[in-house]
């Protein structure tokens, strides 16, 4: 029986504590029709990029999993991202397959709003709460071989927390600013995806390999404001493998096991390039304790350090991620 850790779909780590700092070009700004109170950009234009950013926490994934991306000009994050999920197969007498994410995000743009003789700069903070889950079933075609079709379901929203306070642009009756300045966007998601999972356990090592494609279709509903409204598509293609091994040591009665991981992330449709880049690559090394002897709940913690770079982008991220 699989055993559920604190991670996105199977064993892996999905760090409940990271950072990873970056760098990325800015989002591409869209002209705003002339008699708009906000110009240099129309917030509307921006429902569908917010939505594809979404699209990052839609899909279990380790590469995006923690993820700032820092301002070219100010330096400070534009953009930023945690997620936390797990997975896990009940039996392979019964092969369910579960998983389930929370993810939070933080996007700070900037607008440009005008009375007709001054314009100002608006600083904005939109942050982004959303839950995926997925089920699946897992058909074996070896021993060790699994091919595993997943459905998958996600809930979001999208809120400003701008306060326009005295600034002359405040009289202006816009649809733009009104979302600005306490405006919300809720979206939902439907779609799925492919696994091919392969685990080869030996006494001396164990390897762990996924192949996954996803499609998730994203699009807001309800209580959303009317300036937002939008859709967007989460494709990705992702590799992860993680080889682990004895140190030669040992704790708590068990042996210590060390851990190589790797993970490559394509994407696909809206979410290609709105972050700046089109794929991730994450390499890890790491410590696992093995508490499986004692009577707790906990049976291994892993502590990971991992390199995350793609183009224009390249950080570090510490994870830790625990099995019951």
């Amino acid at each position: 029986m699989r055993k559920p850790f604190l991670s996105p779909s199977r064993s892996r780590i999905f760090p409940a504590l990271a950072f990873l700092l970056a760098a990325a070009p800015g989002f591409a700004q869209a002209q705003a029709a002339p008699d708009r109170a906000v110009v240099g950009t129309n917030v509307k234009n921006y429902a569908n990029a917010v939505l594809a950013i979404m699209s990052y926490t839609a899909v279990p994934d380790v590469t995006t999993s923690s993820l700032s991306i820092n301002s070219g000009t100010s330096g400070n994050p534009g953009f930023g991202q945690t997620q936390l999920g797990g997975g896990f197969t009940l039996s392979r007498s019964f092969p369910l397959y579960l998983e389930g994410t929370l993810a939070y995000s933080r996007y700070d743009p900037t607008f440009i709003a005008t009375d007709g003789n001054q314009e100002r700069p608006v600083p904005a903070k939109w942050n982004t709460a959303s839950t995926t889950i997925g089920i699946g079933w897992d058909f074996p075609i070896t021993d060790e071989l699994r091919l595993r079709p997943i459905l998958n379901g996600m809930i979001g929203r999208v809120a400003s927390d701008l306060r326009v306070a005295q600034t002359v642009f405040n009289h202006v009756a816009d649809a733009n600013l009104q979302f600005l300045e306490d405006g919300a966007l809720n979206a939902y998601g439907v779609g799925g995806s492919l696994m091919l999972d392969l685990e080869h356990y030996r006494e001396h090592y164990e390897i762990d390999l996924e192949l996954r494609a996803t499609d998730i279709y994203i699009r807001s509903f309800g209580g959303s404001s009317a300036a937002v409204q939008g859709s967007a598509a989460a494709q990705q293609f992702s590799l992860w493998a993680r080889w682990r091994a004895p140190t030669g040591l040992a704790a708590l009665d068990r042996p210590v096991r060390y851990v190589l991981e790797t993970a490559y992330s394509h994407y696909f449709g809206d979410s290609a390039g709105v972050l700046g880049f089109n794929d991730l690559t994450s390499l890890g090394v790491g410590l696992e304790l093995d508490s499986s002897r004692y009577p707790v709940i906990v049976t291994r913690t892993r502590a990971m350090v991992r390199y995350v770079f793609g183009h224009n982008v390249h950080g570090v991220s510490f994870g830790l991620a625990v099995s019951f």
